[in-house]
């Protein structure tokens, strides 16, 4: 390669059928000095080839490598690394404000020096549009063509400017809408294995690798391709040909062994695993699993582990390639030549794992016994929360007790529907026990729907979705669903009307699966019919629930639950209306629809009543392991694979149909409610502005521990009385056509109008009010977050944010950060940062600044009234430095106290002095 030092001699050519292929031997690195190349971890292994095969001296240089290649276990002094994916994946949500950000700063590069074509990404970019679709149409065969429509109609300017980005940036394709979701389109299609590039030297060969724009990109670690999500800021700057630098990390060892447990499936599984590692701590380091355990679990299950490695906290959960992943290739229509690749390549290269590689030395190692695995659930707020299935109802009683303050035993048994399982009151309330929940007295709260009467009570099951592609990947589980749906229907049994029941895969191929196995008609008997092929009820798109159900939460503060197969269920996130939220496996989903509350002990308790009278429980219809295993040999094949993805990127008519302008800098409409010019690149200068120590500076909130993305910038609903929905008033968008913050990340007025407006966020400088609520200081008047930064900027004052541990937990992004920014907030001053947020803003020219340990707003008595003197930015500013706090209260008194300045690395300090990594991508580039 030209240009290529080759410090260490590792070039080499690799024999394949296809022809000589040139790749950079890890052997013959060890050769040249490295021993031990072959303990290092597989997933530390692929790290070295990228900076192998990238050295030039400049961006990676030879002491980069020697880092790596003496990587040591047990972390020591982290040092900083580039590295340099094979390719981006991205999907709508990130996707469309990733897209805008490159179309203004091909704006600010014709400004700059006059050359816009420079924007454009270098590497194979791939979004696929997923997150948009909202469950709107459900219980109906037309429903996943009605929800299509309303997906179009809501958000055709969004895909058209989509497919503008495809015809005018090289190397960025789209996934048209109502294909699938990002991750499983991903692991079924477009993950190569091995990837072959150009070079001057000819075709190279090379591990695939990616960064994405999305939490959940862990999920291909589990085909053995090694990635994780990203900021989308950060995305950005690797699409146009800049490194994503990372410290190196310590890996963690889990060990396998045995086998999953009778009655239990890959979702009991990884949540069991979330708990342990949450626990464990694992927060900026690796997760590779090991030992001989892993070759009992099929990909399908392995990517289901690594998809929730951003809830068990660490940035990846990986599994080395082996032999189940050559099967897995071939079962999903990959062509001979790939896998050939992918085994020839992987085995030369030492990244091959098979019964007798050594073990890698790990910085720790976790154990598990499979065996040991129990159904399960996660909830009600936090993935990490797992509670066993027999023990639910008990904990139901204590989460009623936390939410409602009241004595759950006294209510009515949530969701009795007569002669259908219910069964009566076991005690009638006290005369004053409905004081907290307002709960009417003796038999619940009653409701009609469709013309009959019935009633719903605390732990009511108002949405049942089988959902996300955590679950929807794994045909185990759905097949497991769909026979567990056809014995509750042959037994007379169905869904509690007042069940908001969905089916949305992450692809095509298991409807053809459920379909030709005969299965989809019993999940359609009991309302899981088809309603899209996207995220939906996941990621909070779960669509509105009936007029009577939702009158009766709100009107009775009834306490009510979603089950989903999913991977995160934070406060509000589901659906507003939802307060509990379990995640579960598809089949558990499908028997707590049946059920109609979690208030049940699966155990003891019939699901319902059979047609003949007698009761049924869960044991009666559940699906053995031969049986589940027996349907998915025969149904799961090649052939579905090669069909669905035959003509990917075509899309349909309406897809094909939408207008896209012909012009390489893109024509902003000044009107548009869904698309703005961003105002981040309006006023870049070539010269970099000096940094200032901030002075003066008001608390814009105060809050407290697991703040996560959701609660700093909602996906989900737009309500009507917020700043974003009053906004769109203004520009005569009406409340049916707001769609969701989500879908409005293209326009940064309704997004920084959201931020911080999550119905949920606690603020504690308004006690007792939820939502994106604060107070003007020094007056004390309470407003809108949004009002009282535009104040607090007119005056000139700069913002602070004060949290506790774990901010910036949950979903990767980007505009939690870029909404930061524009409300002028400086800083953000937490006790700890979840990974991606923190680099994000940081990325976003925002600092975050850490508490020293045992300090925290609450322990140095701060209570956000203060005002706040920041010192050590403008001089000397380093990784890690040490800054100096000044806290004066209104009584002029001070608290000083230090903080640690969370830019981890030297280049986290470059890109910060720019103002954020796009800035300074587009100066590199005058």
């Amino acid at each position: 390669m030209a240009g290529h030092p080759n410090s260490f001699g590792a070039r080499s050519i690799l024999s394949t059928d296809e022809g000589p292929l040139t790749y950079y031997s890890l052997s013959l690195l060890e050769q040249a000095g490295f021993s031990g190349i072959d303990r290092l971890p597989y997933s530390i292994r692929i790290l070295l080839e990228n900076l192998l095969r990238h050295e030039n001296g400049f961006l990676t240089t030879s002491r980069d490598i020697e880092k790596m290649a003496l990587w040591a276990p047990a972390g020591g002094s982290a040092v900083e690394v580039p590295f340099m994916p094979a390719r981006v994946l991205l999907q709508d949500f990130t996707g469309v404000p990733a897209i805008v950000d490159l179309a203004a700063m091909r704006d600010a590069a014709q400004r700059l020096y006059g050359e816009p074509s420079k924007i454009n990404p270098l590497i194979p970019s791939e979004l696929v549009i997923d997150h948009s679709v909202q469950v709107d149409v459900y219980g109906s065969s037309e429903a996943v063509d009605r929800n299509t429509e309303f997906d179009y109609h809501r958000n055709s300017e969004r895909y058209a400017f989509l497919r503008w980005g495809q015809k005018s940036f090289h190397n960025f394709s789209v996934v048209p809408p109502a294909t699938g979701i990002c991750h499983q389109v991903n692991l079924e299609y477009l993950a190569r294995g091995v990837c072959v590039g150009d070079s001057p030297l000819g075709p190279v060969a090379y591990p695939d690798t990616l960064v994405g724009l999305d939490s959940h990109t862990t999920m291909i670690n589990g085909l053995g391709v090694l990635g994780w999500g990203v900021g989308g800021i950060e995305a950005e700057a690797v699409m146009l040909g800049r490194p994503y630098y990372l410290l190196t990390p310590q890996v963690i060892g889990f060990y396998l062994e045995g086998k999953p447990a009778r009655g239990t499936t890959a979702t009991d599984l990884v949540l069991t695993i979330t708990q342990m590692l949450r626990k464990k701590g694992v927060v900026g380091k690796f997760v590779e699993f090991f030992g001989p355990g892993v070759i009992e679990l099929s990909i399908e299950d392995r990517a289901t582990i690594a998809n929730m490695a951003p809830e068990y906290g660490a940035t990846m959960g990986f599994f080395p390639i082996d032999e189940k992943t050559l099967q897995y290739l071939r079962l999903t229509g990959r062509p001979d030549k790939s896998l050939n690749l992918v085994e020839a390549y992987c085995k030369t290269q030492g990244l091959f794992r098979t019964g007798s590689s050594p073990v890698p030395v790990y910085s720790d190692v976790v154990s598990m016994d499979m065996n040991t695995i129990e159904p399960c659930l996660a909830g009600p707020k936090r993935p990490q929360d797992r509670v066993l299935l027999k023990e639910m109802k008990p904990v139901f009683d204590n989460v009623l007790q936390e939410s409602c303050g009241v004595e759950p035993r006294l209510l009515q048994i949530p969701a009795t529907w007569e002669h259908e399982g219910g069964r009566p009151s076991v005690n009638e309330p006290e005369a004053d026990s409905d004081a907290s929940c307002k709960i009417p007295q003796r038999k619940g709260v009653g409701i009609i729907i469709g013309g009959r009467s019935m009633q719903i009570d605390h732990g009511a099951v108002v949405i049942a979705a089988i959902t996300s592609c955590t679950n929807t990947s794994n045909p185990s589980v759905l097949i497991a669903a769909g026979l567990l749906a056809k014995r509750a229907v042959e037994r007379g049994l169905s869904v509690k009307p007042w069940v908001k029941t969905s089916f949305a895969p992450g692809s095509k191929v298991p409807v053809d699966y459920l379909v030709s196995s005969g299965l989809m008609p019993y999940l359609e008997r009991l309302n899981f019919y088809l309603v899209a092929f996207g995220c939906t009820t996941c990621i909070g798109n779960s669509g509105p629930l009936d007029d009577s159900i939702s009158k009766a939460i709100k009107d009775h503060d009834l306490i009510v639950a979603a089950v989903l197969s999913g991977n995160r269920n934070f406060e509000g996130r589901i659906n507003p209306l939802s307060r509990i939220n379990y995640l579960a496996s598809p089949p558990l989903v499908v028997a707590y629809a049946i059920a109609g509350t979690v208030d049940i002990h699966f155990e003891t308790e019939p699901l319902a009543m059979a047609s003949d009278g007698t009761p049924v429980y869960l044991k009666d219809i559940w699906p053995s392991p031969e049986e589940i295993q027996e349907m998915v040999t025969t149904f799961n094949t090649p052939d579905r694979y090669q069909r669905t993805y035959a003509a990917v990127f075509d899309g349909d008519a309406k897809w094909k149909s939408l207008p896209t302008p012909e012009y390489s800098i893109y024509p902003w409409d000044t009107t548009s409610t869904y698309i703005k010019e961003p105002p981040f690149f309006q006023h870049i200068t070539q010269t970099v502005p000096p940094c200032r120590d901030i002075q003066g500076a008001r608390v814009l909130a105060l809050l407290e521990d697991s703040i996560t993305t959701d609660h700093i910038s909602p996906a989900g609903a737009i309500p009507v009385n917020s700043p974003a929905g009053q906004y769109l008033i203004s520009q005569n968008i009406m409340p049916p056509d707001f769609n969701s913050y989500g879908s409005r990340r293209g326009n940064h007025e309704v997004m920084i109008r959201g931020t911080f407006a999550n119905i949920r966020l606690k603020n504690r400088l308004v006690p007792g009010t939820d939502g994106g609520w604060t107070m003007w200081l020094p007056d004390g008047e309470k407003m809108t977050i949004y009002d009282a930064s535009m104040k607090y900027q007119e005056k000139g004052i700069p913002l602070l944010v004060l949290a506790g541990k774990e901010y910036g937990t949950g979903s990767s992004r980007d505009w939690a950060a870029k909404g930061t920014l524009l409300l002028g907030i400086k800083a953000v001053v937490a006790e700890s940062f979840e990974r991606i947020h923190r680099s994000n803003l940081i990325c976003m020219g925002v600092l975050p600044l850490q508490f020293k340990p045992g300090d925290g707003h609450s322990a140095l008595g701060l209570n956000g009234t203060e005002t706040y003197q920041i010192a050590g930015i403008e001089t000397n500013l380093f990784p890690g430095k040490e800054l100096p706090v000044i806290a004066r209260n209104p009584e002029g008194s001070e608290i000083r106290f230090q903080v640690i300045a969370r830019l981890d690395s030297p280049v986290e300090v470059t890109y910060y002095r720019h103002g954020g990594i796009l800035n300074y991508v587009l100066r590199s580039m005058a």
